[in-house]
């Protein structure tokens, strides 16, 4: 029989089901919960608390670890505290309970996505210094809200502020995926996301003529342009055994327009969601976007919502000092890694616009993707091996010699 809180269980993971309680959830995230257990932590861990108010309401917890040379830059570790919205009907337990069942597997929004890691940081944090150890570098712990709707009120404003230039970081980890292999997933880069709003404009009229120069023909030959190129990096995917981060997807997500059905709109939308892969030339593609709106006739055009442009690769090659030091913990630990370009966003995307490099990794192999899925889970088992590998990975990376930049 499963149980809240059985006897025996180990600490972190009693700590783990504790935050997945904290109801963050998007669209009216309590973060001031959060923020208390943060602090709490904090206080019992002895680190040092600061409370970054970015706009009203949206507060960054930043814990740090001082290290003992304070001349070196840091080591960044980032999560969020804002999770996605649940369907509960479709949850075989409360998505906001911490449940475990008899097997091991704990239940919840953001088993997965991504409360785990800020646990597993906070836990291997813990080990360390419990076990007497001091490094050279600092180490932050930045706990941000809002990651799940873009990130706009908390990590995009956070790195233009002297709070976070202040940090001095030199180095940054931040979410990754699931892995159902045997490797762990590791994020070099992401895709840079693009949602945009096409517009036509036409002739309109009563629904029983053939009108010409329509708005909806003209859109149709710009979505028909759109999908077709979706169709080639489809085949391209699938063709060249990709990983989906090193092809360029899109999707139309909404279509707008109309006001009867026997009136010809003059006016019609369709909404796309590109996801642009890192090596594509983003002003080339920008104007391929103006040519199929201009091809489709006059009247037609397109405006951004979000237009990401600072697409940033962090090194994974052997002489640097940063990876080196990473993949060096999985060598030891005879871990296997796989290296891609993730598929969608995170916040590491603003990490990296700011100068730091950033690895998006989230320990959970054997472990189906399920981010944003009914019955987001994880397995304990896969919860704690996750607080040993993060706690080899802080030795490391905090341990990493003054770089030439440093002397």
């Amino acid at each position: 029989m499963a149980s809240k809180g059985r006897e025996g269980e180990h600490p972190s993971v009693t700590l783990f089901r504790q935050y997945l309680r904290i109801r963050t959830v998007q669209p009216e995230p309590d973060y001031g919960a959060a923020v208390a257990f943060l602090e709490e932590r904090a206080r019992q861990l002895g680190l040092g608390c600061q409370k970054v108010e970015v706009v009203p309401g949206h507060v960054v917890t930043v814990l740090t670890w001082p290290g003992t040379n304070p001349t070196l830059s840091s080591i960044l570790l980032n999560s969020h505290t804002d999770v996605v919205p649940v369907f509960k009907e479709h949850w075989s337990h409360d998505p906001f309970e911490g449940f475990k069942d008899a097997d091991g597997y704990i239940y919840g929004r953001g088993a997965q996505d991504m409360k785990c890691v800020s646990i597993q940081y906070l836990e291997a944090v813990r080990r360390l210094k419990v076990e007497g150890h001091h490094f050279p570098r600092t180490i932050h712990m930045t706990f941000v809200p809002d990651e799940e709707v873009g990130g706009h009120q908390g990590m995009e404003l956070f790195v233009k502020r002297p709070e976070f230039q202040a940090l001095r970081a030199g180095f940054a980890l931040d979410e990754g995926l699931a892995s159902p292999t045997d490797a762990f997933t590791v994020f070099y880069s992401e895709r840079s996301p693009w949602w945009l709003r096409v517009t036509s404009t036409g002739k309109p009229g009563h629904g029983s003529r053939f009108i010409e120069d329509t708005a909806a023909e003209k859109l149709h030959k710009v979505i028909n342009s759109i999908l077709a190129f979706r169709e080639k990096e489809k085949q391209r995917l699938q063709s060249n055994q990709l990983k989906p981060g090193a092809v360029t997807s899109v999707n139309l997500t909404m279509l707008e327009g109309g006001v009867a059905y026997n009136v010809v709109p003059a006016t019609m939308s369709a909404c796309f969601d590109f996801r642009i892969a890192p090596d594509v030339d983003l002003k080339a593609f920008e104007e391929q976007l103006q040519s199929w709106c201009q091809a489709a006739g006059e009247g037609v055009t397109f405006e951004f919502v979000q237009k990401w442009m600072e697409t940033q690769v962090t090194s994974t090659d052997d002489s640097d000092p940063w990876w080196a030091a990473f993949s060096g913990v999985f060598k030891d630990m005879k871990l296997a890694l796989e290296l891609e370009i993730c598929p969608a966003s995170t916040d590491a995307r603003y990490i990296r616009a700011a100068g730091v490099p950033a690895l998006g990794f989230s320990p959970m192999n054997h472990t189906p993707v399920l981010l944003h899925d009914h019955d987001e889970r994880l397995h304990e088992a896969v919860f704690l091996r996750g607080v040993d590998i993060y706690t080899q990975l802080l030795s490391a990376l905090a341990s990493v010699p003054a770089l030439p930049s440093e002397s």
